[in-house]
């Protein structure tokens, strides 16, 4: 137990955005403000579900607006210091379809990149091995045909 049992809890919640493009299925990865690749992401804010927030989130930071919420993939979480402070982030992602639009990053954010990659190739491209994780779990259910989301 220790020093990790004072950490303060925050909850998160995030996707993983699916979409169709010349055939292949693709993930959208984000550049965030630390230059390193993930999925978009961020905190529940009071008396928001974990599936509100993750939509709510992915919108806010892609651009995205016509995300369609799948099953929920895995929760990851991690330890960092916060002003001093330890936390224990929880974050759940939630598999995620988008079929138009275009990605935009959220510079206020500190998102500064957005980019469809293919699904079978994502996980590499994200830094953060807890993430690559979650990319791992959307591709399972994908390569499930009883299990793949309608309109992939």
């Amino acid at each position: 137990m220790g020093r990790r049992s004072n950490a303060r809890i925050e909850r998160s919640a995030g996707g993983v955005v699916l979409r169709r493009i010349d055939g292949d299925v693709h993930a959208l990865v984000i550049r965030d403000p630390y230059k390193n690749w993930g999925l978009p992401k961020g905190h529940l804010e009071a008396g928001e579900t974990s599936e509100d927030a993750a939509l709510r989130e992915v919108s806010e930071e892609t651009g995205l607006a016509d995300l369609e919420l799948g099953a929920e993939l895995t929760s990851i979480d991690w330890y960092f210091r916060a002003g001093g402070t330890l936390v224990h982030k929880f974050c759940a992602f939630y598999l995620m379809i988008s079929l138009e639009g275009e990605p935009v990053p959220e510079a206020g954010e500190g998102i500064s990149e957005c980019l469809w990659v293919p699904l079978e190739a994502a996980d590499s491209k994200i830094t953060y091995e807890n993430a690559r994780e979650v990319v791992r779990a959307a591709r399972a259910i994908v390569a499930d045909a009883a299990t793949s989301p309608a309109g992939l």
